[in-house]
């Protein structure tokens, strides 16, 4: 018997007839019927994704700041209250704990968002991280629930449920910027971050209203082309904008820096003395900081039509695939492009943007090329 959680929205996704999957140790809708109509909606409207299955964790008191930047990887400390910073916390080794999402929504409360299978594990280190630090950390996600609108006209959707004191607030939102606000009613946080490559929000909302916001929001959203997305829908659209997923991109044997994330790694940060940082992972980093990884992320258009999935082995030239120089960690169709694409693991001298390989796709070679990611960027107004 499965030993998975439900949100606070299961029954609307059963009542809404989606095909139900367990991910990161939640049962999730994978899709409510085609995961092609659900990608293209957002793509050209609007989705309604439920994300309560990531993981909330609060970090709070005077030295939350200087807590935080000892446990991850970025300088949060200079975060300004209002904003997001995307960060990782790492191992003494330098591999990636987790990537996650840190909102500051006070000057001594930052909101760290893990993803779902990580939150125990991310909770764990942060309360060892920082316990000699005056500042607290708190498990604020099994009250919470948290739902995403993504699309070109999210905005105009939330915005036609937000109370008219807010709007102002909501629709001058910058991305990765957070700010309270009443949506339907409701009083939630509301982030502009999002994992689609598409404008959108993310709703930080107390599990006891959030049947009640799901079901205004697709109200709202219906006319104007929005529908409830799945897992599926998520897959291929954060592929298609070259974003990474734990699990497949980044693990507990791969740093910032073969993930081509090293921007995120501030070696640079300092405390209120103006000493260097001492965080975790630190040593490792900076010595592996300028030096050529043993292999890179790449981004991969299929020149066929069979796509290239996580695992794969990535060789040479279709006729030589026992010369294997990397491995695929995320593939698919893309609704988008009309041609699959993929992210890969594949050794420098492979790596250059033009370079043609090939993908041993169940013994059979799949001519591909390095390309630039992310495939897809959003039109700008």
């Amino acid at each position: 018997m499965s030993t998975a959680r439900s949100t606070p929205l299961h029954d609307e996704h059963v009542a809404l007839g989606a095909s139900m999957t367990e991910f990161g140790g939640w049962m999730m809708p994978l899709r409510y019927g085609s995961d092609i109509a659900e990608h293209t909606a957002v793509r050209s409207a609007a989705g309604l994704f439920d994300l309560s299955h990531m993981g909330e964790i609060e970090v709070s008191g005077p030295g939350a700041g200087a807590a935080l930047d000892h446990a991850l990887v970025g300088w949060l400390s200079t975060l300004e209250v209002g904003r997001a910073r995307y960060s990782m916390i790492a191992q003494h080794d330098g591999a990636v704990v987790d990537d996650l999402v840190v909102y500051r929504t006070a000057d001594e409360t930052f909101l760290v968002v893990a993803n779902a299978g990580n939150a125990e594990v991310v909770l764990a280190a942060l309360e060892e991280r920082v316990a000699d630090f005056d500042a607290q950390v708190t498990f604020t996600s099994p009250e919470v629930a948290l739902v995403a609108v993504q699309g070109p006209r999210a905005a105009e959707i939330l915005l036609s449920l937000t109370e008219a004191g807010d709007a102002d607030a909501v629709s001058g939102l910058r991305y990765y910027a957070i700010t309270p606000a009443t949506v339907a009613g409701t009083p939630l946080l509301v982030a502009r971050t999002g994992y689609t490559g598409e404008d959108g929000f993310e709703l930080f909302v107390e599990n006891g209203a959030a049947v009640a916001l799901w079901r205004a929001l697709l109200a709202a959203g219906e006319p104007l082309g929005l529908v409830p997305a799945g897992l599926s829908a998520r897959d291929s659209l954060r592929l298609e904008a070259g974003m990474p997923l734990y699990g497949h991109e980044l693990d507990l044997t791969t740093t910032p820096f073969e993930a081509g994330l090293g921007r995120v790694v501030r070696l640079d940060k300092t405390d209120a003395d103006g000493a260097l940082v001492d965080f975790v992972g630190r040593a490792a980093l900076e010595s592996r900081k300028g030096s050529q990884p043993a292999r890179v992320l790449v981004g991969l258009k299929v020149l066929g039509r069979r796509p290239a999935r996580a695992g794969y082995p990535v060789v040479v030239d279709a006729s030589k695939l026992d010369v294997v120089v990397g491995t695929v960690t995320s593939g698919a169709p893309s609704p988008t492009l009309g041609y699959p694409v993929a992210l890969a693991y594949v050794t420098p001298e492979f790596s250059a943007v033009g370079t043609v390989l090939a993908v041993d796709v169940r013994g059979r070679g799949e001519a591909v090329e390095v390309v630039e990611t992310p495939f897809y960027r959003r039109p700008r107004a």
